[in-house]
């Protein structure tokens, strides 16, 4: 199984009501096979400090184990080249054996660090509509040089920098 680039999203929320819109959007995104979720931990933390959590994929435990074997020879490989990566394989297939990426009893520093009356969420979120993107750059000869995410923030602070760089002239 071909798997897309992943995404490590972090998001938090100031006094979270959740009703539905995220994980409808979500929903149809992946019936789309845009995106897929291979892991998402949601922590909320009320006003007295009691945490609770809930986990989802939209991955099949197989294919959980199947991204864990890619991840884990990937590791490997770096480590220590072919046999890295065949050690690395099994590791990372087994790792899968628990259903999520995120173990939720080992995410104590996600419940930490959010204020009470807040929520976070950490996502791993599978690009697939860039698969056959991917495939058709390759199949050209293509190769990755780089890539990043610009986001309207980066954008914001390009135009504070040129202002103040206008300003010193």
């Amino acid at each position: 199984m071909a798997f897309g680039p992943v995404q490590i999203l972090v998001i938090g929320f100031d006094e979270p009501e959740f009703k539905g819109a995220i994980r409808s959007e979500l929903e149809r995104l992946r019936e789309h096979d845009v995106v897929r979720l291979v892991d998402l931990l949601v922590v909320r933390k009320d006003d007295d400090g009691n945490i609770e959590k809930m986990q989802h994929s939209d991955l099949s435990q197989e294919e959980l184990e199947d991204f864990g074997a890619i991840v884990g020879a990937l590791i490997g490989v770096g480590a220590d080249g072919e046999e890295g990566a065949e050690a690395g394989t099994v590791l990372g297939a087994a790792a899968m054996e628990g259903g999520h990426v995120f173990d939720a009893a080992e995410t104590w520093y996600v419940d930490d660090a959010i204020p009470p009356g807040s929520a976070a969420a950490v996502a791993l979120i599978e690009h697939r509509w860039a698969i056959p993107l991917r495939s058709a750059i390759r199949d050209a000869g293509g190769f990755h040089l780089a890539d990043a995410w610009i986001h309207p923030a980066d954008l914001v602070a390009i135009g504070v920098e040129s202002a103040e760089e206008a300003a010193t002239r």
